[in-house]
């Protein structure tokens, strides 16, 4: 069922979300307050933008041009009416295709900055699926997995741009193989734990083309209390900035 609900505490910002699909977790409110963005960012581009929060949530933080490509038709759909629904249509394009296929059809380096909440998992012959064939892709390395985001980003950052991503920890030494492959230098992280004494189960990290070594790591989030509540540091994110 289509649902319109408010985003967070923003006040005046709606996203359009379907009860069917997966509605916009943790990871897409932590990335577009994690990411650095600065009187340079003039242009940014969000891969699988599924239905817009992390553009929405940009677009309080800054009036760059903001493009979303997504695969699928339904998440698009929905990434549009929660555009349209918000009168954003000037600051935010959604595009439904596949990055891999039209990414070259923008000039290289034509991008400031580019965010990503990817598929986590690798997909093999063995993998468990879902039925639903967006609840599949959303989740495993099918249609996009890391070598092809960096290698993508390398192709559209301009000098000294800027990609940021949201993972999952066990992933890190393989995504800063990546991102050095493609010129790109990891320079700020940034763990989340579910609990204080707990593993981390969410990694936040930005690398720049071209960038000079030197990586900052922040302090850590801690996103719930004892008593299973989302914490101050987590609230923040939930108020207009």
């Amino acid at each position: 069922m289509k649902v319109t609900n408010y985003l967070l505490g923003y006040k005046d910002l709606y996203i359009v979300q379907d009860s069917n699909m997966f509605n916009f977790s943790l990871d897409s409110v932590l990335l577009p307050n994690f990411v650095t963005i600065n009187k340079n960012t003039k242009k940014i581009m969000d891969i699988g933008c599924g239905n817009a929060p992390i553009p929405l949530i940009l677009s309080t933080k800054t009036k760059s041009e903001i493009i979303g490509i997504e695969l699928q038709k339904e998440p698009y759909l929905l990434a549009c009416e929660s555009v349209k629904v918000n009168s954003l249509e000037n600051q935010i394009k959604i595009v439904n295709d596949d990055i891999n296929k039209i990414y070259k059809n923008y000039d290289s380096g034509s991008f400031d900055l580019i965010t990503c909440n990817p598929p986590y998992f690798k997909y093999t012959d063995s993998s468990k699926i879902n039925i639903s064939d967006y609840k599949t892709f959303a989740r495993h390395e099918i249609t996009l997995n890391l070598q092809q985001i960096f290698s993508i980003a390398k192709y559209l950052l301009n000098n000294n741009g800027a990609i940021a991503i949201v993972h999952r920890p066990q992933r890190l030494i393989e995504i800063i193989e990546e991102m050095r492959k493609n010129n790109i230098e990891p320079k700020k992280m940034q763990l989340v734990y579910p609990h204080e004494k707990s593993e981390a189960n969410i990694l936040l990290i930005e690398g720049r083309k071209n960038g000079k070594p030197g990586l900052k790591i922040l302090e850590p989030i801690i996103s719930h209390d004892n008593n299973g509540q989302y914490t101050n540091q987590i609230k923040k994110f939930f108020e207009n900035n």
